[in-house]
């Protein structure tokens, strides 16, 4: 049976990747590899930990898009980013698509040719579904509980679609939340969390596609 092939979105310190290629490498996604790691961000040290695992990489930045489109609007900006970046991860021909803190909200132009070649794309996100969706969600949980609106937080792998966080759960696991924590001691337990929470939905997305 061939190796699924996983294609990885990244922006920046690329923990949750680093997780991915030592479950990769150690059959913890069994018959799998990552064939490939695309950043928006030139700077991102996630593409140093998939060049020192002899992954192949490219950088697809949207400030040169804003350059040479420049009399248009940012939405027709970013669906021709978007236009180019699926052909870049299409002309890889992956099985999966996981996006690990990928920072850039997906357009159709995106998702559409993603969905008519039968590629799904999966995106973890440290929040539970239908909760502080969009940037800084730990943040805002930690806050939400100082004002004892909530008193758990989460971390979700869904499917990708273009309303934000808002794609079907494939694995959801609730974190309690703890008085008198900072918010960078919750950080880091929500991170820990994550390095296997997005290896086990990568196994559970493979093993529906």
């Amino acid at each position: 049976m061939a190796s699924k092939r996983i294609l990885v979105l990244i922006s920046g310190n690329g923990t949750n990747l680093q997780a991915l290629i030592d479950a990769a490498t150690s059959s913890r996604i069994p018959n799998a590899k990552i064939i490939h790691v695309i950043s928006n961000r030139k700077d991102a040290y996630g593409l140093q930990r998939a060049e020192k695992a002899g992954i192949s990489t490219s950088y697809h930045n949207l400030l040169k898009y804003k350059k040479q489109y420049g009399d248009q609007s940012i939405e027709n900006i970013r669906a021709i980013y978007d236009r180019d970046l699926v052909e870049m991860v299409l002309k890889n021909t992956p099985d999966l698509v996981v996006c690990a803190g990928f920072m850039h909200v997906l357009a159709d132009t995106f998702l559409q040719p993603l969905q008519e070649a039968g590629v799904p794309i999966i995106n973890l996100h440290p929040a539970l579904p239908g909760q502080f969706n969009g940037v800084d969600a730990i943040g805002r949980a930690y806050q939400a509980f100082q004002r004892q609106e909530i008193t758990k937080t989460g971390i979700m792998i869904h499917y990708v679609t273009s309303e934000i966080d808002m794609g079907k759960p494939i694995l959801v696991k609730e974190i309690e939340l703890k008085l008198g924590e900072s918010l960078e001691d919750l950080e880091q337990r929500i991170h820990t969390v994550e390095w296997q929470t997005i290896v086990e939905g990568t196994n559970m997305a493979l093993a529906s596609s």
